[in-house]
């Protein structure tokens, strides 16, 4: 069941709104920990030297005061977003405007953080020295999720496991996540810890949206059997899904779309702009725009505990947040899905 909390909207910040919006929580997969139903996404707030469109810790204010003010409790960053400096801003930020006994703050380690042969990775020794790097940064005591950016096929998969325990049991991390990686791999994560007696994952953040859906076939069950919360990066395709894009001439869109070459390996299928038709048409019909509808798509599906949405204009947050209105119909979300084509695995 979900619970919910009214959220006024701040003076003419988005789009001139004066009312009262409702923040939406539930639990965090099988755990009794309460996140709202977006999590903020913290890679576009650091160093813009590390990527342009990050924008710097003044400017990236307002983005952690809106959602706190919404309801949002929730926030996700890691340590490898503009090398640390995102875990400093966003640490600096929750301190400033939120309770941090209320907060949810996740973060992750495995990317490679300086030079050196054991500065990435899930070694025992990265995952320990990427904690206690992390904490100082966030200027917090506990991590309440910590989260493997990806699986380390260089490490056993039982050192990585104990060593995450350890965390746990520490008082340095309170709950265990992971993120993009083959389904037989996190299930097999699953199963050792559980004969182990070790802290086990809770949360799986993986790369799902509209324009791909290739985790429906494997994770998606696999989280739903096994009580996973799901947190999807990603939720927009990059903005495909926000309408920022286009066909034509996705490079010239926007200035992430300038620098983002990720995109174009994630998301190169001629079935995606169909699509990105399909959402227009329903986004269109219910004079609402697309990001919200696509939003809504990805919080009618039972699993998903909160997509993890990133922006860098205000307006983009408020949008965001005003998806947790929208209610699709059945027949709304039998035309979003009808042009989907397997695709490839992307992602990990």
């Amino acid at each position: 069941a979900l619970g919910t909390v009214a959220a006024r909207c701040g003076d003419s910040m988005a789009h001139g709104l004066h009312r009262y919006r409702v923040m939406e929580y539930t639990n965090l997969g099988n755990t009794g920990l309460r996140v709202s139903r977006l999590c903020l996404g913290c890679m576009s707030y650091g160093d813009p030297k590390w990527r342009p469109w990050v924008l710097e810790e003044k400017a990236a204010m307002p983005f952690f005061r809106l959602a706190v003010e919404r309801g949002i409790n929730f926030f996700d960053t890691a340590d490898m977003y503009s090398l640390g400096a995102s875990e400093e801003v966003t640490g600096k930020a929750l301190r400033e405007f939120a309770r941090l006994e209320e907060c949810v703050v996740a973060t992750k380690v495995f990317n490679e953080m300086g030079p050196g042969r054991n500065m990435a990775g899930l070694s025992r020794k990265h995952i320990q020295q990427g904690c206690e790097a992390s904490l100082k940064r966030l200027g917090i005591e506990t991590i309440d999720l910590y989260q493997i950016h990806r699986f380390d096929r260089h490490t056993p998969a039982e050192e990585m496991l104990a060593a995450l325990d350890l965390l746990v049991h520490q008082g340095k991390v309170r709950y265990l996540g992971a993120s993009s990686m083959a389904a037989w791999r996190f299930a097999q994560c699953l199963s050792m810890s559980e004969r182990q007696g070790w802290a086990r994952f809770v949360s799986m953040q993986n790369h799902y949206n509209l324009i791909y859906r290739e985790e429906e076939r494997e994770m998606i069950p696999l989280c739903e059997s096994e009580g996973v919360g799901v947190i999807p990066w990603s939720p927009l395709a990059r903005g495909l899904l926000a309408g920022t894009r286009n066909a034509a001439d996705d490079r010239q869109s926007t200035l992430r779309a300038e620098s983002d070459d990720y995109a174009r390996k994630l998301y190169d299928h001629p079935s995606d702009w169909d699509v990105v038709e399909a959402l227009r048409q329903v986004a269109q019909q219910r004079e609402t725009p697309p990001a919200q509808v696509a939003l809504a798509w990805l919080l009618s599906k039972p699993v998903v505990t909160a997509p993890i949405v990133g922006a860098t204009k205000l307006d983009h947050l408020e949008s965001a947040i005003g998806a947790l209105e929208v209610e699709l119909t059945r027949s709304e979300i039998d035309t979003l899905e009808a042009p989907y084509q397997p695709h490839g695995v992307r992602g990990f």
